[in-house]
């Protein structure tokens, strides 16, 4: 180790009377350790509410995707009705009579709503609840640190 020994009884030590008792001084007094603590704490919460803002934010995003689907799957069900009216007065192929090609197309854009369907709500499932999970672990996690080094503190 570097640097030169003091002899054992030769530091200074410095004592503040309160009272009638004496007490060595500590490099920071209580008053600014109680001032870093509280910045410290004030990051901490402003840190964590902004991973929360980012988790609702994601979540949020993930709704609006779910809800446009289901919006694409009302609208692809609105054609298919539409078609429906609207292939009862068109002359279609001779191959297949008329009634058959209704048919077919009804059933093919029907299936597309389906699935369009499934994907939204597939989708709305994957952001509910609008929690933020990471958040509160983090937070959870940073109270337990704090309990456990204020129980160190008082068996030190």
């Amino acid at each position: 180790m570097g640097g030169a020994k003091r002899p054992h009884g030769s530091e200074e030590v410095h004592t503040v009377t309160l009272n009638d008792s004496t007490r060595p001084a500590t490099a920071g007094s209580t008053a600014d350790l109680v001032s870093q603590a509280a910045a410290q704490i004030s990051t901490l919460v402003r840190d964590e509410l902004a991973l929360a803002k980012a988790e609702l934010a994601e979540k949020g995003k993930r709704a609006g995707v779910g809800g446009g689907l289901f919006g694409g799957a009302a609208v692809l069900a609105w054609f298919g009705l539409g078609l429906l009216v609207t292939l009862a007065v068109v002359v279609l192929d001779l191959v297949w009579p008329l009634w058959l090609s209704i048919l077919v197309v009804m059933i093919v854009v029907f299936a597309t709503a389906g699935v369009a369907a499934l994907l939204g709500k597939k989708q709305l499932s994957q952001a509910n609840p609008p929690v933020p999970e990471g958040a509160i672990a983090s937070v959870e996690a940073d109270i337990e640190t704090v309990k456990s080094a204020a129980h160190r503190g008082r068996h030190a």
